[in-house]
């Protein structure tokens, strides 16, 4: 099951989970951990564990930082913040034998703590004494772990340095730097954002490229102070400091966009050094090598840019459902309740009609023997009009399937990749167009497993290069476990032939598990990923809302510098 299955299910039959109400970044710390290294100092790591369904599950691990017992982590775990939940988390910390993102027994248990999400939130900073599994203190040991809200997040920026004529601090070879990167916090407290590899043997390191958000960065403000440190680094834990500067991103940005960069560097000094020595310059130059800011837009940035959100809508007349004149049909048109293909039509056609300005929406059947020759079609307009599957309003498409009922004869099998493929052809054309204008949402109501899932597997890989989502409601009481496998919650979905979708975008819901919630319900949940999916088909374009790429483009936040 899920994790969005299991917070459903949890929260009881017609209830909706709220959305996820922040997203927030956790950054961990220790002091005078146990050293469990006879020769060396302990290489520690730790290990973040959720509990889900009354189990443990480990969702993430930290670097590991070597001979060290004050280690200050430079990962960040990056988790979604429910108000309405309970999230049990448990730290564990270890002596780190085997270098990797699961632990193994070989590794040392040096303590750990369990506390909720929301208790770390609330503090803003927790510092806790590590445990040892009797329950003991782990001598003197503590973590700390700080929480920051990134879901107003700005965007992200992209950096990568190098440096030259560093200074020379290995007796028998060159020295072995790497850089952080702190963040001066506003109780003058320093941050660490981000540490570098080390590069062997090197007095003029070229780093890897690195990307961080905006938000961990300068919590979002140009000017906030930054200072980078530069180190020798030690097998020992004992790095020899080379040298350091102070910058901002705004004076990042600045020097950036100078052609051809003639300033984009800073002189490496060591306070010390500058003291003692009279005619000391530098220990050595850094230079900002590449500097990209990429802005993070919204769902409602591209809404109110002129994003339209096309509505499709397919429905299942296969002969699973029962012949429609029969009380015990799901097809049955009862005229003082609408069955669950109506209801399910109505909640989410509504919320989507807002978004389209024409407020036609494509209507379609399959499964069924059509007029006029009664051969089985798994792509046919319900209007029966095959120039124009349209239909005006959410009402039209109603009156539509009502009126198309009777005229068709229900058949089968549940094929629906030939109207996956349908829809897809349209949002490819619309991708063409190379601007944030047209989104296309395929709602599938079926009352059973589909029958090519092979065939449908293949057209939602292709179609997660596309700016479409598809949402799966399953009708009436069939066993749906095998369309979870669509959704892709639990793992990337592959083809048959293994090229794993390029994002995730099936949501699919079974009706009954929302048989008494309220339309507005029924629709936040079903329609709950949407948004989401959006912004990532845009962002994995680098397309900008509409009102932005048809304006004149500005420098700063935004913009490729």
């Amino acid at each position: 099951m899920s994790a969005r299955s299991e917070r459903r299910a949890a929260l009881g039959p017609g209830v909706v989970p709220a959305p996820c109400a922040s997203k927030v970044e956790l950054r961990l710390s220790c002091r005078h951990l146990l050293d469990r290294d006879p020769l060396t100092k302990s290489d520690p790591s730790v290990v973040l564990l959720l509990q889900a369904q009354s189990q443990w599950v480990q969702v993430d691990r930290t670097e590991v930082v070597r001979s060290s017992l004050h280690p200050v982590f430079s990962r960040v775990f990056t988790l979604d913040y429910y108000f309405e939940e309970v999230q049990k988390l448990r730290f564990e910390v270890y002596d780190t034998h085997r270098p990797g993102a699961l632990s193994c027994p070989e590794d040392d248990f040096l303590g750990g703590i369990e506390c909720t999400l929301g208790q770390i939130v609330a503090q803003k900073k927790v510092t806790r004494a590590l445990l040892l599994k009797s329950g003991r203190n782990a001598g003197k040991s503590t973590i700390t772990v700080i929480a920051e809200d990134i879901s107003g997040n700005d965007g992200y920026v992209e950096l990568s340095f190098r440096a030259k004529k560093l200074d020379d601090k290995d007796l028998f070879s060159k020295s072995d730097p790497f850089l952080e990167l702190y963040r001066l916090n506003s109780d003058q407290s320093e941050q660490l954002v981000y540490r570098t590899e080390v590069v062997k043997n090197s007095l003029s390191p070229a780093w890897e490229p690195f990307k961080v958000s905006l938000n961990s960065l300068c919590s979002c403000e140009e000017t906030r102070p930054l200072k980078c440190m530069v180190w020798d680094h030690d097998s020992r834990g004992k790095h020899d400091f080379i040298g350091e500067f102070a910058t901002t991103f705004q004076e990042m940005q600045k020097m950036e966009a100078l052609p051809p960069h003639p300033q984009a560097q800073w002189d490496c000094l060591n306070p010390k050094y500058k003291q003692r020595k009279r005619n000391y310059k530098n220990s050595g130059v850094v230079i900002l090598s590449h500097l990209k800011f990429h802005r993070v837009y919204s769902f409602l940035d591209y809404i109110m840019g002129g994003c339209q959100i096309h509505f499709t809508v397919a429905i299942d007349f296969t002969a699973s459902n029962g012949d429609p004149r029969n009380s015990c049909s799901l097809h049955y048109i009862n005229p003082y309740q609408p069955n669950e293909y109506l209801q399910a039509l109505v909640a989410v056609g509504e919320i989507c009609q807002d978004y389209d300005s024409d407020k036609r929406f494509s209507a379609l059947g399959f499964g069924a023997r059509i007029p006029p020759k009664f051969e089985v079609s798994h792509n046919f307009a319900i209007n029966f009009n095959p120039e124009d599957d349209e239909c005006e309003g959410i009402q039209g498409v109603v009156e539509s399937y009502q009126s198309c009922l009777p005229k068709v004869q229900l058949y089968g099998p549940t094929n629906v990749a030939p109207i996956i493929s349908k829809v897809a052809r349209t949002a490819a054309a619309e991708e063409a167009s190379g601007e944030a204008s047209q989104y296309y949402i395929l709602l599938i109501l079926t009352d059973g497993v589909v029958t090519d899932m092979a065939d449908t597997r293949e057209a939602i890989v292709r179609a997660s290069h596309l700016p479409m989502s598809i949402i799966i409601v399953g009708v009436g009481n069939a066993d749906f476990t095998d369309m979870q496998l669509l959704d892709g919650d639990d793992g990337v979905l592959r083809s048959p032939r293994g090229e794993p979708a390029l994002r995730d975008i099936v949501q699919f819901v079974p009706f009954r598990e929302l048989k008494n919630a309220s339309p507005a319900a029924l629709a936040k949940c079903v329609l709950a990923e949407v948004p989401k999916q959006v912004v990532e088909y845009y962002s994995h374009k680098e397309l900008p809302p509409r009102c932005l790429s048809t304006s004149s483009p500005e420098p700063g936040p935004g913009s490729a510098l």
